[in-house]
């Protein structure tokens, strides 16, 4: 089962695909109803599909991120030992952690940016995890258990002032530079972990980096165990994990994404996310 964050009369609605229209979930009156606070909630999603009877046609959707306001986003670096090799980085012996902050989150299918100060804007597919249950110091073995289920995502970095400072923060935190969805697949209907799925990103059709979520160096599992070792780990809490080979900066010569590029970040069994570039 798939649910969605939609953009409706002026505000985030989840919903849940129907075939070529959306059915949204029914609304709480007074709380938000966009899918993250509904998360952190603790509300039963599948019981809540099962009432939703307003339907939005698909053709006229259009998608805020998957979880509007998380609690935390916490992104690894250099997951994928081709990635880190392509920077001229060792395999890490620990996750290189960076958070991103909500006001850097886009919606599928909605204009990504291009800052104006920058001219070296990057690609970066990567999986993204939904927490649902709460944790802290987490074993390995039960770590799993807190997972409600996995996205779509595109780190889009603004890599020349990623490089301004051995803290990546300022390069991964522009405004609407985390495409973020278009759907969250529950776990249960996807490999333990997030593991064995084909994971892509193709610009302006081409396929830029092409991948299998198995090579990360640290799965799903043993990063909520290393993370809830520090933090209490949250239902709506969002875990970005790492992107692989193939991205603009390490090639030669860069590719830098341009304003009409259209981006997409396909890993199978979980979704599609596009969104096309437009000069800020």
């Amino acid at each position: 089962m798939a649910f969605v964050n939609l953009l409706h009369e002026g505000a985030a609605r989840a919903a849940v695909p129907d075939g070529d229209h959306y059915r949204l979930l029914p609304s709480t009156g007074t709380l938000p109803d966009e899918l993250g606070e509904r998360i952190a909630r603790g509300e039963d999603l599948p019981q809540l599909a099962q009432a939703a009877t307003e339907r939005v046609p698909a053709a006229a959707a259009r998608f805020a991120p998957l979880l509007a306001r998380p609690g935390k986003v916490v992104c690894l670096g250099l997951n994928y030992f081709d990635h880190a090799k392509e920077g001229g980085r060792e395999k890490p012996t620990y996750p290189w952690f960076f958070l991103r902050a909500a006001s850097s989150l886009l919606g599928h299918g909605e204009p990504a940016p291009l800052p104006a100060v920058s001219t070296q804007v990057d690609y970066e597919a990567e999986l993204a995890v939904v927490i649902g249950r709460r944790g802290k110091a987490v074993r390995r073995e039960q770590a799993l258990d807190l997972v409600l289920g996995y996205a779509c995502f595109n780190d889009l970095s603004v890599r020349d002032y990623q490089k301004k400072t051995p803290q990546w923060t300022i390069g991964k935190n522009f405004d609407a530079s985390g495409a973020f969805g278009p759907a969250l697949v529950l776990a249960e209907d996807l490999p333990p972990g997030g593991r064995d799925l084909r994971i892509q990103c193709r610009v302006n059709g081409q396929v830029m980096q092409d991948a299998n979520t198995s090579s990360m160096i640290f799965g799903v599992a043993e990063t909520i165990e290393i993370l809830s070792e520090c933090m209490v780990l949250e239902p709506g809490d969002v875990i970005v994990m790492g992107t692989p080979a193939g991205v603009g900066f390490a090639r030669q010569p860069p590719v830098w994404l341009k304003d009409g590029d259209r981006v997409e970040v396909d890993i199978e069994r979980v979704g599609c996310l596009a969104n096309t570039v437009r000069r800020a």
